[in-house]
C-alpha cells in the first residue's frame, strides 16, 4: 500500500473537530502577531491546505473571534473565584479574588487589547462584542457573589463594589499610570475598604442643639 493509498483512507475530522483545532492553532498566533495573523499563518500550523479553513468558517473574521473567545475564556477564573472560601473575612476574600483578577488580565493583556480593538470600533464584529460583554458579564457576577455575604457591612451594593475592584485591576494593568508588578490584591482592596487616609478625619458637623421644647 503506498503512503497516498494510507492518507486516502486516514477518515476526515468531522467539522467541529476541524473546527476546534483550527481554534488550537489560532490562540498561540494571536499572541504573537494580533489580529494580523494571516489565515497561510493559520494553515501551516494546524498542518491543513488554507482553503480546509473556509470549509468550517466563512471567512478569517469568524476565525479569529471564535479563537479570541476560547483564548479569553473566563471559566478557569471563575471557578477559582467560585472555590475561595465563604467562610473568610470580607478583607480576605476580596483579596483573594483581586488576585485571581489581575493574574487574569495581565496574562491576556496582548489578547484583550486585541479583542478591544475588534470590538471598539463603529463597525465592530458583533458576535467578537457580544462573546466580550457575556465574559465581563460572567466575571461580575461570580466576584459578585465573593463579596454578597457581607453587603450589610458595605454603603454600595456587592454589584457596585464587584465593578468598581474590576475597574481598578484593569486600570492597574491596562491604564498608562498602572504598576502590575508593585500593586497586588491586597493594595487594591485596602484601596476600595480603607481608602488613602491613614486615620479617619473627625467629623467637623455640627452637633445638633437639642429642641427644649422636646421632653
Amino acid at each position: 500500500m503506498t503512503s497516498q493509498e494510507r492518507r486516502r483512507r486516514v477518515p476526515a475530522l468531522a467539522p467541529a473537530e476541524r473546527r476546534a483545532a483550527l481554534v488550537a492553532a489560532t490562540v498561540p498566533l494571536l499572541h504573537r502577531c494580533g489580529l494580523e495573523v494571516s489565515t497561510r499563518q493559520i494553515a501551516q500550523a494546524a498542518g491543513v491546505a488554507e482553503g480546509t479553513i473556509f470549509g468550517v468558517f466563512p471567512d478569517k473574521q469568524s476565525l479569529v473571534v471564535a479563537a479570541l473567545t476560547e483564548a479569553l475564556d473566563p471559566q478557569p477564573t471563575l471557578d477559582a473565584l467560585a472555590a475561595i472560601d465563604p467562610r473568610a473575612g470580607l478583607r480576605e476574600r476580596m483579596t483573594e479574588a483581586a488576585d485571581l483578577i489581575h493574574r487574569r488580565f495581565a496574562g491576556n493583556a496582548h489578547l484583550m487589547a486585541e479583542a478591544r480593538r475588534l470590538t471598539g470600533t463603529s463597525g465592530a464584529d458583533p458576535q467578537a462584542r457580544h462573546a466580550m460583554a457575556a465574559s465581563r458579564e460572567r466575571l461580575l457576577t461570580t466576584l459578585t457573589a465573593v463579596i454578597a455575604p457581607d453587603a450589610d457591612r458595605l454603603r454600595r451594593s456587592p454589584a457596585a463594589v464587584a465593578r468598581l475592584l474590576l475597574l481598578f485591576c484593569g486600570a492597574n494593568t491596562y491604564g498608562p499610570f498602572g504598576d502590575p508588578d508593585r500593586v497586588d490584591g491586597a493594595d487594591t482592596v485596602s484601596l476600595l475598604l480603607d481608602g488613602l487616609l491613614t486615620h479617619p478625619e473627625p467629623d467637623h458637623r455640627p452637633i445638633p442643639t437639642p429642641d427644649p421644647k422636646v421632653p
